[in-house]
């Protein structure tokens, strides 16, 4: 067998090389959603992409024979340092075949780089961060994922396990019907709740969705700021997701709430356009352009990216308030079937509460690994 060797990315061509090793890997797998290649590109260049302004990173390219076999990053993330108080590394955008020698040669290159920058354990995969994509698919293979969760094959837990790492935290999703009912006495205290006019709904428009985007992370960050693993997103950070998000958001399902003059809840579902990605096959352009207006109808599922409650009027009812909101505003958009509710922290009680109160069950589930480092 030849041998393995890890080298790291330096040029625009090894670059290249990274980002299309997925299109190798998962030739053939009708479940897989290629990127668009310019902007996984923008992503992971420093200069490029906004994340990179207070973190650093090294990529690594395993070859056999002249050929890239597999991948990985590592990251340090300045501002999950300074928040937490921690010197954590990251893996993360690791792809492989079902080769633990391979997978051994890319993690220990990686645990080396992370332990020269000073870091004292490496948690993974994130894709750079907890703000993007994150997780190993464990759990609900059966199905293609939802826009911006991650996908990979079953053997990547195990490979992970191999080399030294353990379970830290699952995160999970819930998937819901557009046909399956809220319990009678949810939708009963919903009612009361919007009726006595406490709550009303902060509206966005596509004219200022990078503002009304900064005001949704403002209130998102106040919901999430004791949740395990957060850090606030920057202001270059939302203007980028701005730039992405005014292309096939739908509005009515980006709002916020607010108790008299105070913002105290935020709601994002977007569209799970991952169909149409599936097509475009990593490129835009004009041909992209055709085929999201032939295949627009392919889009019927949402997916529920934020959705946060300032914790002292959780107990007043606001969750049911937003989900009553939803309803109202769904009954007039019989194009979605389906809203994968997600991701959740496995240990996030009160909101998965609610969720399997009325029926559901967490249907897909994703694992992040942690290792400490050592010389």
């Amino acid at each position: 067998m030849p041998r393995t060797e890890i080298r790291p990315v330096r040029t625009a061509a090894e670059l290249k090389a990274f980002i299309n090793l997925a299109w190798d890997l998962y030739a053939g797998d009708p479940k897989w959603v290629p990127p668009i290649k310019s902007e996984q590109a923008a992503l992971l260049t420093p200069g490029r992409h906004p994340f990179w302004s207070f973190s650093r990173r090294e990529l690594f390219l395993a070859w056999r024979a002249m050929r890239p076999v597999g991948r990985i990053a590592a990251i340090v993330d300045g501002n999950h340092n300074r928040h937490h108080q921690e010197r954590m590394g990251i893996w993360g955008f690791f792809e492989c075949p079902n080769d633990p020698e391979v997978a051994a040669a890319l993690f220990q290159a990686c645990e080396r780089w992370l332990f020269a920058e000073g870091m004292t354990f490496a948690r993974g995969p994130l894709n750079p961060s907890m703000n993007y994509e994150i997780g190993t698919l464990v759990q609900g293979f059966d199905s293609p994922p939802a826009l911006g969760m991650t996908y990979n094959p079953p053997y990547y837990a195990d490979l992970a396990h191999l080399c030294g790492y353990r379970k830290e935290k699952d995160v999970v999703a819930y998937v819901v019907g557009r046909d399956m009912p809220m319990p009678p006495w949810a939708v009963d205290l919903a009612r009361r709740i919007a009726e006595r006019g406490e709550f009303a709904i902060i509206t966005a428009d596509r004219r200022h969705l990078t503002s009304q985007l900064h005001l949704l992370n403002q209130i998102y960050n106040e919901c999430w700021s004791r949740n395990w693993g957060f850090v606030p997103m920057t202001d270059e950070e939302i203007d980028d997701s701005a730039r992405l998000l005014k292309h096939f958001a739908d509005l009515d399902l980006a709002f916020g709430v607010r108790h008299g003059d105070t913002p105290v809840g935020v709601c994002l579902l977007l569209p799970d356009i991952n169909p149409l990605l599936r097509r475009f096959n990593g490129k835009l352009g004009l041909q992209a352009l055709v085929k999201s207006r032939l295949y627009r109808s392919e889009v019927t599922g949402l997916r529920g990216l934020i959705f946060g409650v300032k914790e002292e009027y959780r107990q007043m009812g606001l969750p049911f308030f937003v989900f009553d909101h939803l309803l109202h505003v769904l009954e007039g958009k019989p194009q979605y079937r389906t809203i994968e509710l997600g991701w959740d922290l496995e240990d996030n009680d009160a909101i998965n509460f609610l969720y399997e109160e009325g029926g559901l069950r967490a249907q897909k589930r994703w694992r992040l690994f942690r290792k400490d480092l050592r010389a």
